[in-house]
């Protein structure tokens, strides 16, 4: 199941994009999938064509992981 996330790099815009598995404590990369800007726009430093990035860990400061669609139809307790 492909995470969405967002990437902090510290002075950069913000990067969004899937991930297929979250990384784990031993992971010195992560590989995003259709990265871009959080608006949508493509990211000025990577060519048009690109749809896969890997990046070393060591540069990002903070992953967001965004709720899945498959998460928000999760019905939890209801009270009647």
């Amino acid at each position: 199941m492909p995470y969405t996330v967002i990437l902090h790099l510290p002075g950069e815009p913000s990067v969004i994009g899937e991930v297929d598995e979250l990384p784990k404590p031993t992971d010195l990369i992560i590989t995003l999938n259709s990265p871009r800007q959080k608006d949508g726009k493509d990211l000025h430093y990577l060519e048009a064509n690109v749809v896969q990035v890997i990046w070393p860990l060591h540069r990002i400061s903070l992953i967001e992981v965004l709720q899945g669609e498959e998460d928000e139809h999760i019905i939890g307790f209801v009270r009647e």
